[in-house]
Parts: C-alpha cells; sequence; structure tokens
C-alpha cells in the first residue's frame, strides 16, 4: 500500500510538472537542429499572456541581438518582456509571439564561401519551423524583425533580401558601412569581421567591394532603379548621437532614402551602442510594428510629458527697441545677475507665450534655475554689437561669454549658428530646422577649432524636414571632429510653424553648459 502510495505521488508530481511546463510563456535554453548548418541553433521566445487560454494566432517579432551577445540577450538586458506585458495591458500595442535566435558572429547572412549559410537556416527552417511549432499568423504582412548592432543590420537586410517573408523592419543602431568605411577600417578587424563574410580577405580599396559585399550592402539595394519590391517595407530606422562609426552610415543611409523618396521613418536620440539606448527604443519600435501589423498608419512616437506644460505664474513680456525680455518671477525680491538666453526666430506671440510657459515650468519644476530670456528677430543684425550691452546695462545680466545661450528657429537658427561661430561669445547653441550651411561650419573650425570647441552645440531637426543633408553632414562633422553637441532627428509634425517640441530638453542641455 505505501509503494502504491509513492507512485501516486510520484505520477502526480510528474503531471504537476509537465504541466506547468506546458503553460511557460517565456522560455531560453530552446533549440532547433538545423539540417543546413548541421548543428543545434538555440533561441529563447516569449509567448503572449493569454496564448495559453486561447486558440488565437499571432504575429511574430524576430529580435536579433549584436556581436557577441546571444539569445538571451533582449530577455536579460533588453528586459523585453517587463516592457511588452505592460504595453499589451496598457492597449499600446497588441499581442505578439517574440521569437530571439543564437545569431553567431555572421550577421544574419550567408558567407561568401558557403561554409556557414546562416541566412538559409533562417528563411528555411526557423521560420517555417516557428510557424509550425507555435500558433502563428505565417504571412510576410504579419512577421517582423527588430534587432541593434549586428542584429540591426539583420533586422535590415533579411527584409531586403526576403521581402516575401517579412515587410515590417526596425533596425537599431545598424552595424552597417558605407563603401569608403569599407574600403579604409583597419585592416586588423576588417579580415575577420566583414572580409570573412563577403570576402576580399586581406584586401584594401576597392578591391573589397566585391559582387557578393554589393549584393548585401544597403547602400548598393537601395541604390537600384527599381525599388517595386520593396513597396510592402514599412521601415523604423533609430540610431544614437553618441554613435562614431555608425553616426556617419547611419546618417548617410536615411539621406539615400530621403534621396530615393523612399517611405521610412527615421530617428535620432540621445544615446549610445548600449541596451539603456535599444531599451529605449522598445514603446516607438514596437508601436510601430504593431500598427503596420493592424494594417494601419503609424499612431506616431509616444509624447513625452513636455507636451502639455503649463506654468502657474503670469507671463509679461517687456518689449525694448530691438528686441524683448522676460525676466524670472523672483527678479523683483533680489539682487542676484542671472544668465541670458536668447531666442532667435520669426515668433508669433502665442509662440512667444508657450515658449516662456516651458521656460517657467521647468524652472518651478526645479529642472532649470532662473534666467532670463530675450527674443531676438531673425533679421536682426545687432546682438552683439547693441542688444546684449544694452541687457547687460537695463537688466542685471551675468557678464561674460559662459552666461549666454542662443536658441534659433529655422531661419533664426541660421543666423543663431552664424553668431555661435564667434569665439568666446556664447556657451551654447541650439538650433531647431535649419537650413544649415555645412562648409560655413567646416570653414568656421578650421579658422578657430579650439576656441570654438568650448562652445556646445545642439542640432533638432524633424525627420521630413528639407535639410536633411546639411544638418546630418554637420552632425558628422562634429561628431568626426570630437565637438561636444547633441543631435535630434524627431519625428515629422507637419506644422508651418515653429515646432517648440524638444524645448525643454534643449533648455536643460542650455542649463548644462552654463553651470558645467
Amino acid at each position: 500500500m505505501k509503494k502504491m502510495h509513492s507512485i501516486l505521488i510520484v505520477l502526480l508530481l510528474n503531471f504537476s510538472i509537465g504541466f506547468a511546463q506546458d503553460n511557460l510563456r517565456i522560455l531560453e535554453g530552446l533549440s532547433i537542429e538545423s539540417e543546413i548548418l548541421g548543428q543545434a541553433v538555440r533561441y529563447s521566445i516569449i509567448l503572449p499572456e493569454e496564448y495559453h487560454t486561447t486558440e488565437k494566432s499571432y504575429p511574430v517579432v524576430y529580435l536579433l541581438h549584436g556581436l557577441g551577445d546571444d539569445e538571451s540577450s533582449w530577455l536579460e538586458y533588453g528586459r523585453v518582456n517587463q516592457y511588452t506585458d505592460g504595453a499589451v495591458k496598457q492597449g499600446e500595442i497588441q499581442p505578439m509571439i517574440y521569437v530571439m535566435p543564437q545569431g553567431f558572429r555572421n550577421y544574419y547572412v550567408n558567407d561568401y564561401a558557403g561554409t556557414f549559410l546562416y541566412e538559409d537556416m533562417f528563411i528555411n527552417e526557423l521560420v517555417p519551423f516557428i510557424d509550425k511549432e507555435y500558433r502563428t499568423i505565417p504571412d510576410k504582412d504579419h512577421r517582423a524583425t527588430m534587432g541593434y548592432s549586428m542584429g540591426g543590420y539583420g533586422a535590415l537586410i533579411l527584409p531586403l533580401k526576403h521581402p516575401e517573408v517579412f515587410t515590417v523592419s526596425v533596425p537599431l543602431s545598424i552595424s552597417v558601412r558605407t563603401d569608403e568605411q569599407y574600403k579604409t577600417e583597419d585592416a586588423s578587424g576588417w579580415d575577420d569581421q566583414w572580409g570573412r563574410l563577403f570576402g576580399g580577405v586581406g584586401e584594401m580599396g576597392e578591391k573589397r567591394i566585391t559582387d557578393y559585399y554589393k549584393q548585401h550592402s544597403p547602400f548598393h539595394i537601395f541604390k537600384e532603379s527599381d525599388l517595386t519590391r520593396f513597396s510592402d517595407l514599412k521601415l523604423y530606422i533609430d540610431n544614437g548621437d553618441d554613435e562614431y562609426t555608425l553616426c556617419r552610415s547611419n546618417e548617410e543611409l536615411h539621406m539615400l532614402l530621403r534621396d530615393r523618396n523612399f517611405q521610412h521613418e527615421f530617428r535620432v536620440r540621445d544615446g549610445g551602442h548600449e541596451f539603456s539606448y535599444w531599451r529605449e527604443a522598445l514603446p516607438n519600435g514596437l508601436r510601430f510594428i504593431s500598427d503596420a501589423f493592424d494594417g494601419t498608419k503609424y499612431r506616431g512616437d509616444i509624447k513625452t510629458e513636455e507636451s502639455a506644460v503649463k506654468s502657474s505664474v503670469d507671463i509679461k513680456i517687456i518689449k525694448e527697441g530691438q528686441y524683448e525680455v522676460v525676466l524670472p518671477t523672483e527678479y523683483n525680491i533680489s539682487n542676484r545677475l542671472y544668465p541670458v538666453v536668447f531666442f532667435i526666430g520669426d515668433f508669433q506671440s502665442q509662440e512667444k507665450r508657450e515658449i516662456i510657459e516651458k521656460v517657467q515650468y521647468e524652472i518651478e519644476s526645479d529642472r532649470l534655475a532662473p534666467m532670463i530670456s530675450a527674443f531676438i528677430n531673425e533679421d536682426e543684425q545687432g546682438l552683439l554689437k547693441t542688444i546684449i550691452p544694452d541687457i547687460e546695462r537695463n537688466y542685471r545680466a551675468r557678464s561674460g561669454y559662459r552666461f549666454r545661450a542662443l536658441i534659433g528657429y529655422n531661419k533664426g537658427g541660421l543666423k543663431a549658428l552664424e553668431y555661435a561661430l564667434n569665439p568666446e561669445v556664447f556657451t551654447s547653441c541650439v538650433v531647431f530646422d535649419t537650413p544649415l550651411d555645412c562648409n560655413s561650419i567646416k570653414q568656421a573650425f578650421s579658422e578657430h577649432k579650439k576656441a570654438l570647441k568650448r562652445t556646445w552645440y545642439f542640432i533638432n531637426i524633424t525627420a521630413d524636414n528639407p535639410n536633411y543633408q546639411a544638418n546630418g553632414c554637420a552632425h558628422v562633422f562634429l561628431r568626426e571632429e570630437d565637438v561636444y553637441h547633441e543631435y535630434r532627428v524627431r519625428e515629422s509634425t507637419g506644422k508651418e510653424t515653429n515646432d517648440l517640441s524638444g524645448l525643454s530638453e534643449a533648455l536643460r542641455f542650455t542649463q548644462r553648459k552654463i553651470h558645467r
């Protein structure tokens, strides 16, 4: 009897363990046996919270990792399931299956020598396996790729090579090179990273540009005369402004797509080559994917808290001859001196009030120190000779270049940059949607590089701005010259007037430099 009782306990225990395993939905350490590669390929998977309680089928997002990481990286460092579960509950995204395959070091493509056919495995074995083993919606309109660095390249190249399999792509910090970067990269790392994949090991210069490389270069693919085979591709590219090599390549890829009138979303945010940046890409990236799966127009990026600020104080704008000034609320109960931020542009009355609302809100929230705000018309010529001396004479403005900052909009940004390129006159310069002249910037730095590097710069532009080339050129130049600056490419708004989104961040940037 005791023996029978023990057997019953073991059976019940095994049943409960099996039942628990059957209901797991966040799994790593799984694998598929690949005949093509002749080995097992590991993968992790996240199933929707409702997966085991419904019979529904779901779209699939393939999350691709970077060089040196593995199939657990999106779970461990990306914490993707922590975001997706909450986003589904909030109705921000739809339930989706997330597959994270082992990517090895092959950039998700076949190597030119045919010794490791990873791309063939991915398309002909992994995707069919996932569709067979899990309740997926098995068509191209419900499959997406998203990845970072090497995985960013994979997230782009797989839909380009196989538009019949994927129609949605969200590459982050794409590890890609322009032809010039590819030809001049140091041989010590080039052979192992690129030469072994695309041919030309031991070669330099033009000999590295093999036919196999061209077949796998987004630059060459998007230069093809006919892009109609990519007409269904929905593309959202995201890259950090602190990148170095990828600064130029991602920017030039965006320029190429703009030149070809290829519809895409492009963002540059604050950050570099790190998981904190890629985690912050999840909300908008997955929102874009979710909308694409629904077959609806992208809702746009999630708005930040600064979109609806309201100060608790009345605003008084003092009109002077060549400018208008707004004093801190504590001005009349203090005898201290204040830094001055000069706003240059063609501002309507309501825009001025919105700017001051944001300034006051940042001060009240203790994110900004009290300051004097001055509004200058974009056509005004007398800022240096008359306006600055006048403000320092009539108001308690703290003197010295460390306490003067510029924020310019549109053509006013061009004027602001013109002033900023005078050595040691302004501590920082922010420009929004400005028709920059990249050659003028290069010329000024060739003449006064050391002095001009003491000024911080912030370039902010919408993704659809017609001056994308000059702004991107300025960012790449400042990055390669190691000049401290911030660069943002934000969502297009369609506004014909000054777009004030991003101002709060620009004000905090200005504050950091003043109080450095």
